[in-house]
């Protein structure tokens, strides 16, 4: 009997044995695997791997999970654009126009209408001059603490030393974030006071052929505003627009845009601040010293009557010929009349 079971016991050790073989043989192993097998099917891209070396991301628990991005591609390139090409455009743009003016300035000197009559007539309302003024304080100040970000490091901080240098610029920063709403308050409203006289025309096509008589010449016939006047408009309510516009992005981060979209908006802002810039220091200069008479008209809202048939002699007509003389929006002068 027990000869019996040892027989039975062997027999069965031998079965398991032999199965346990043919599972873990290999003819056994390639039935379960699959017909074909893509060794990159699941691989990233070289790219893909880059971007992300050169990717600086962190964890963190509050909801904006853009702020545990601490560093990224796109972010190195605005660098290079603010720290080099910035530079470059806004350099070229400002320093170029203050020779072009000084040269000019040279060359021609200030645009004279010949002797006074003494006698003026309304050109600006006091809120017409209220609202160019309030916007004109607003975009120097703007501008100054704007190409700060821009200038100040290589420029300013040598000058005055680290300590006057970070004050200054926290000063500049208040002001340039809150001075951007009463700006944008008087861009909208100089578009609404004076769009209606800023419209292209025939007599502006004549106007820019014959240079506006700057070049030499008399100056060709315009209404309120001649063509010249009228780019400068144009300049500042759309450079003005898009300068406010983008400089919200900026000063309320991430609601209305993402990081790519608030780094287009940075490269706007700038580069349209400052071209901005370099036409208003044109605007400028026609205002004071290019043009004798025209900074009264923005000043007290008078100006001579000779001022006027000499620079807008179809402005002139319209206004005497609404009353039919001259006496109706004239009054004599309290100064001496002045032959130049």
């Amino acid at each position: 009997m027990t000869k019996r079971f040892a027989g039975l016991a062997a027999v069965f050790g031998m079965i398991a044995l032999v199965a346990t073989i043919s599972l873990v043989s290999p003819g056994g192993a390639q039935q379960k695997q699959p017909d074909s097998v893509n060794p990159s099917g699941s691989v990233q891209t070289e790219q893909q791997l880059l971007d992300e070396l050169r990717k600086i991301q962190g964890r963190g628990t509050i909801p904006d999970v853009k702020s545990y991005v601490l560093e990224q591609p796109a972010g190195r390139e605005w660098r290079i654009f603010h720290q080099i090409y910035l530079h470059w455009i806004g350099g070229i743009a400002i320093v170029g126009i203050f020779v072009l003016l000084a040269v000019f300035y040279l060359w021609r000197g200030t645009l004279r209408f010949g002797a006074r009559a003494g006698r003026t007539m309304l050109r600006f309302n006091a809120f017409e001059r209220f609202v160019h003024w309030m916007t004109a304080v607003c975009f120097i100040v703007l501008s100054l603490s704007g190409l700060n970000i821009t200038f100040g490091r290589q420029l300013l901080l040598p000058l005055i030393g680290p300590d006057a240098f970070s004050a200054w610029s926290m000063a500049a920063k208040y002001a340039h974030n809150y001075l951007s709403f009463p700006f944008t308050i008087g861009v909208v409203l100089m578009f609404l006071i004076w769009i209606a006289s800023n419209l292209p025309t025939r007599v502006d096509i004549e106007w820019l052929k014959r240079g506006g008589g700057m070049l030499g010449g008399e100056e060709p016939p315009a209404y309120k505003f001649n063509a010249g006047e009228k780019l400068i408009f144009w300049i500042v309510v759309i450079g003005g627009g898009l300068s406010a516009a983008t400089g919200y992005f900026l000063l309320f981060p991430f609601y209305l845009a993402e990081i790519a979209g608030m780094q287009v908006a940075q490269v706007v802002h700038s580069v349209v601040g400052v071209l901005y810039i370099a036409a208003m220091l044109v605007h400028i200069y026609m205002g004071t010293l290019g043009m004798e008479g025209a900074f009264e008209g923005m000043a007290n809202g008078e100006v001579d009557i000779n001022w006027a048939k000499s620079h807008h002699s179809l402005w002139y007509d319209e206004v005497t010929g609404m009353t039919g003389q001259d006496s109706a929006r004239m009054r004599t002068s309290s100064t001496a009349i002045k032959t130049e």
